[in-house]
């Protein structure tokens, strides 16, 4: 299945701020911490503690926030099916690396490991 030129802007064009408490939600009602997410945020994107806090407050677009991101050379092993969409699969850049958090947030949201979450060996 792939992305739409209408879904990926609308993916672009969404802030990281109105996702946020969503993800912070998703975590806690399943017994994970504020920082767990924070860890694997991190991890994905490069971004300490006050810069996400930055990111969050300054309302970014996903299309800006992953363009400052550093994204972690092991995000390539995060695959699955995330929204429907196997990430594998997904062409657009920014699209992907979008699922990519998504898929991150609902492994820890599922219980998983915290080293399997961040690709380690």
């Amino acid at each position: 299945m792939t992305t739409t030129p209408e879904h990926d802007q609308r993916i672009a064009q969404m802030t990281f701020s109105s996702v946020y408490p969503h993800y912070v939600t998703k975590v806690e009602k399943k017994g994970r911490t504020v920082d767990e997410l924070h860890e694997v945020i991190e991890w994905l994107t490069g971004f300490d503690e006050p810069t996400l806090e930055k990111h969050i407050s300054s309302k970014i677009t996903f299309q800006d926030f992953f363009a400052q991101a550093k994204l972690h050379p092991n995000a390539e092993l995060i695959t699955g099916t995330i929204c429907g969409y196997k990430i594998q699969e997904i062409q657009t850049p920014l699209t992907k690396q979008v699922r990519y958090l998504d898929k991150l947030v609902d492994e820890l949201a599922k219980g998983r490991k915290m080293e399997k979450i961040l690709r380690q060996s």
